[in-house]
């Protein structure tokens, strides 16, 4: 199963998460991304604006490739890859 790992701020979001190694099924990187939200509930409210596409502050990698496809989140998940979830931080 693919594994996901994501930047440690967003574990202020989403406490049940943190210390967690987290699986899911393979597919489609909005599969993923939904199956996260099962375990964590406004998840992808998060990560994904009104549309279901990647909101403009945040990036998905698989392994070391950026994900190409931010509005129907087709890019594909296989069983031995990493999706990494990264979210800006901004402030000044």
């Amino acid at each position: 199963m693919p594994t996901v790992k994501m930047t440690s701020h967003l574990y202020r979001f989403f406490p049940q998460l943190e210390n967690q190694v987290i699986t899911l099924p393979s597919g489609s990187v909005a599969e993923v991304l939904h199956g996260i939200n099962e375990l964590a509930p406004g998840f992808t409210d998060y990560i994904l604006d009104e549309r279901g596409a990647m909101r403009r502050h945040v990036k998905l990698c698989i392994n070391d490739t950026i994900v190409i496809d931010r509005k129907a989140l087709s890019d594909r998940v296989q069983e031995e890859d990493t999706l990494f979830i990264f979210q800006a931080l901004s402030g000044g």
